[in-house]
């Protein structure tokens, strides 16, 4: 079986306290899901169209792990934390 992975790009954060009030809530429902964070933080180099800008990657056991914290009721919570405070680019793959 396959890792799941949660990649997360941000473009723009608009507003720094929903972020931080979204990470209060997103970390411990991720860590108690099973997920591992493995990048944390902003982009030393980007090419084409990346941006030096907040990159987030969590490992998790499997995909369907994975989806299953996305849809959990803590990750929702967290993500109504954030609201309109940034602007990411979030996608759920599976690992080779």
């Amino acid at each position: 079986m396959s890792f799941g992975y949660w990649i997360s790009c941000y473009k723009a954060i608009y507003d720094r306290e929903k972020l931080a009030a979204y990470a209060n809530l997103a970390k411990p429902a991720i860590e108690q899901a099973g997920g591992q964070f493995l990048v944390r933080g902003a982009a030393d180099y980007a090419s084409g169209s990346g941006l030096l800008e907040r990159t987030v990657i969590v490992q998790w056991p499997s995909l369907e792990d994975a989806k299953n914290a996305y849809h959990s009721e803590a990750y929702q919570a967290a993500l109504d934390a954030l609201g309109d405070g940034v602007d990411r680019d979030f996608r759920i793959v599976e690992g080779v």
